[in-house]
């Protein structure tokens, strides 16, 4: 590869692009998802989006997972990673503790994911459409049933005007036969 080929030999700052500061608690947390599990208790998934980009699609976000928490199999509309920074959880029957790194290229899917008894707390991004699809709901309904969970109502969340929130109805899911 010649010199003037290469990008890092030709690329310069552009007028108006910045780097951009956030800290966690600037960041409002947004429930996603609700259960209810079997002691009575309302658990969920809880997001704080740090950029949500429509050009180039791009995704960051922390995210805290109650215990227990039960989150369908699952891939996304771009290649999305995973990092574990506090508790553990269950990705199918991989036991993930803090450190691990999951990374999912566009098309694959993984889980389900069961929170353990402290929950947990991700680090995920996104290359492309940070939307989910959902995998296997069979496995999922049998999953909730089994451990006496309910999925509730998809909470409001707030979106960019330009991203349609695309969550699946989980209340709909039943057990197989």
């Amino acid at each position: 590869m010649s010199s003037h080929d290469d990008p890092t030999e030709t690329m310069t700052e552009r007028a108006g692009v910045e780097a951009t500061f956030l800290h966690f608690d600037d960041v409002k947390p947004q429930r996603v998802r609700a259960q209810r599990h079997p002691d009575g208790s309302e658990r969920s998934v809880w997001d704080r989006w740090f950029v949500i980009s429509r050009d180039p699609p791009f995704v960051s976000l922390h995210t805290t997972w109650d215990p227990d928490v039960i989150v369908h199999r699952h891939g996304h509309l771009g290649h999305h990673l995973m990092y574990v920074l506090r508790g553990g959880m269950w990705c199918g029957d991989r036991w993930c503790t803090v450190g691990t790194y999951i990374d999912l290229p566009e098309g694959a899917a993984a889980g389900p994911y069961v929170a353990g008894p402290d929950g947990v707390d991700l680090f995920e991004v996104t290359m492309g459409d940070g939307r989910s699809w959902a995998s296997d709901h069979d496995e999922f309904a049998r999953l909730l049933t089994e451990r006496g969970v309910t999925p509730l109502p998809n909470p409001p969340i707030d979106l960019p005007d330009w991203l349609e929130d695309r969550r699946n109805d989980q209340t709909q899911l039943t057990s197989p036969d």
